[in-house]
């Protein structure tokens, strides 16, 4: 029994070992679309913490989703959260799956230049609608009468670029259109269901079923959690899909690993290994040659 764990344990270090190889070639080609990636969702951040200093509470509008939802309150505001971190948690971990098995059909470089392309895309539409309108938030620490609802003006410019992270964060009020949560959710959920594996216990069609209930479940939470407008959770809907869609079309597709070799599709662009791989692959033959006939 130890020397069947210490045999596989050496075989996943190994495998551990050939992915980490693989992903940092692709890294040297794509960090700069990472990083890019990476420094708008302080942007975005920094965007929605500055729309607080000019957010005016008022009287919550009516809406139709917190007509039919009944009010969670102040004290199950967790549920949403605990949520989408469960959302956010479980696809992070996904990405990184080919480290650890053998069926793997996705690159976790490859993965996540495509997710956080959505997502700059989608983030730089919301900042310019909640910067185009700004409603009265809806939720409690946004109302008339709460100390949170505006912000004094900032005493100096660090103040803002620091975003008061993390109060400034969880207590931020004015970024409403669209849905930051749902941005983050749909994306995710919409990605596993056009990359996502076989699972090795449920099916796939199963945990894609999964992923939208959970992204509709959680559009309604936070609803019911009256942290966003319904019209927020409509537009993260449409956009992002939209969004998508558009994306995909604009991009090379990714490319696929079939039998845990590299494939001939090209991304954002191919690493120099995976160019090598490819023409060793392709025919050798002349085009004018036929690989068939005798040669004297």
């Amino acid at each position: 029994m130890l020397l069947f764990a210490d045999r596989e344990t050496s075989k996943l270090w190994r495998r551990i070992c050939s992915e980490t190889t693989q992903e940092i070639m692709i890294l040297q080609e794509n960090w700069r679309l990472i990083l890019c990636g990476i420094i708008f969702q302080y942007i975005h951040g920094l965007a929605a913490h500055g729309v607080h200093y000019i957010h005016r509470p008022g009287p919550t509008l009516q809406d139709t989703g917190f007509t039919l939802l009944p009010e969670l309150g102040r004290n199950k505001a967790y549920v949403s959260e605990t949520l989408f971190v469960f959302i956010f948690v479980s696809f992070t971990l996904w990405t990184f799956h080919p480290f650890i098995l053998n069926s793997k059909k996705i690159y976790t470089v490859h993965i996540w230049c495509r997710v956080l392309a959505y997502l700059v895309v989608c983030q730089s539409l919301r900042i310019v609608t909640f910067y185009a309108t700004q409603l009265p938030g809806p939720n409690y620490h946004c109302r008339e009468g709460s100390k949170l609802a505006r912000l004094p003006p900032p005493d100096s410019v660090f103040e803002v670029l620091l975003i008061n992270f993390p109060r400034g964060v969880i207590y931020g009020c004015g970024d409403l259109i669209f849905s930051s949560h749902m941005i983050f959710t749909l994306v995710f959920v919409r990605t596993y269901h056009v990359y996502g594996m076989i699972s090795i216990v449920l099916s796939r069609r199963f945990i894609r079923l999964l992923g939208w209930l959970l992204a509709v479940t959680q559009s309604l939470l936070i609803i019911a959690s009256r942290k966003h407008y319904s019209v927020d959770i409509v537009v993260a809907w449409y956009t992002v899909n939209l969004v998508a869609f558009f994306v995909d079309k604009k991009l090379p597709e990714l490319p696929e690993r079939l039998s845990g070799s590299l494939s001939s599709m090209s991304l954002l662009p191919l690493t120099n290994r995976d160019k090598d791989i490819k023409e060793k692959n392709e025919p050798q033959n002349s085009p004018n040659v036929n690989p068939t006939e005798n040669t004297n």
